[in-house]
């Protein structure tokens, strides 16, 4: 059910429009770091508001999500390269090549064993590389499932969504997968995140509704306002509180763990909201196609 609070958002310019920005993780340097998908390379908000951006060896590589890693490296997936790159927080680069042709690689994180976890959206695989490089693929169990974004859980299995299979995957150390299909159809989940509740939360973009799924498989959607507001991201902060995108409605949605919604309108029209990610200052960032990056705080 809807209830009202009050945001205030502020946007930082952080490359021209056509770059688009996309995925946004926070770095261990206390600074922001985001993938610029249209133009091959990665950037970089520091505390101070300086921005750099860094090339990648090929600008239609399609940086897509971003995470910390383990050795207080930022990893990303490069989704038309077919690679996973590593980008040190002063700016050295390393991309290393996947044993599946044209695998697609989309959703990334830190997984609990101190490896990278990451979907391959043509290849209905989910992956894993070590810290030095070294893939391992595990298979799932269907077909033209599409894997998207990935999130460890509570229970350090690794959730991923399969956006085209309806569906919620869960991934373990061992490459055992359980698969939960999801009672609404054609919900199309995208982003993934876990909850401070034990649970994990993801939104539907083809429904727009956010979900949650226990540990044990059990199911809740919270339909938005709007069921055409194609929610893609979602994060959580340090209260237990979910923040997510709303790429079709131009705003920014937070859900409480007992299912409360609000949103809020992006002060710039058309910005395309894609990635968020809680802050090293705590509050959420959002990174808008338009160029910019958005600072969200409840006041």
């Amino acid at each position: 059910m809807p209830h009202h609070s009050t945001v205030s958002i502020s946007e930082f310019a952080v490359s021209d429009g056509a770059a688009g920005p996309y995925g946004i993780a926070a770095g261990a340097d206390g600074a922001l770091w985001f993938t610029l998908v249209h133009h091959g390379r990665i950037g970089r908000l520091a505390p101070d508001g300086a921005v750099t951006s860094y090339p990648l060896a090929s600008a239609s590589s399609g940086p897509s999500l971003i995470t910390a890693g383990p050795d207080d490296a930022l990893w990303f997936t490069e989704f038309r390269a077919h690679r996973i790159g590593r980008i040190t927080t002063s700016g050295d680069i390393t991309s290393f090549p996947l044993p599946t042709p044209d695998a697609g690689p989309f959703g990334i994180t830190t997984g609990p064993d101190g490896a990278l976890w990451f979907t391959e959206t043509n290849a209905d695989r989910i992956g894993r590389i070590t810290p030095d490089g070294n893939v391992t693929e595990f298979p799932l169990p269907l077909t033209g499932a599409f894997p998207s974004a990935i999130a460890t859980g509570p229970d350090d299995r690794l959730w991923f969504t399969m956006n085209q299979a309806n569906a919620i995957g869960a991934i373990g150390l061992d490459g055992d997968v359980t698969v939960h299909p999801l009672p609404t159809p054609a919900s199309a989940p995208v982003g993934i995140t876990a909850g401070a509740d034990g649970a994990m939360w993801f939104v539907e973009i083809g429904a727009g509704r956010i979900g949650r799924i226990a540990p044990d498989g059990k199911l809740d959607e919270f339909a938005l306002p709007d069921s055409g507001s194609r929610p893609h991201a979602i994060a959580t902060d340090a209260d237990g509180t979910c923040w997510f995108t709303e790429w079709g409605a131009n705003r920014i949605g937070r859900i409480t763990p007992d299912g409360h919604i609000d949103e809020h309108p992006l002060p710039t029209p058309s910005s395309e909201p894609h990635g968020i990610t809680r802050g090293p200052d705590g509050a959420m960032w959002t990174a808008l196609e338009i160029g910019t990056l958005a600072r969200l705080t409840t006041v």
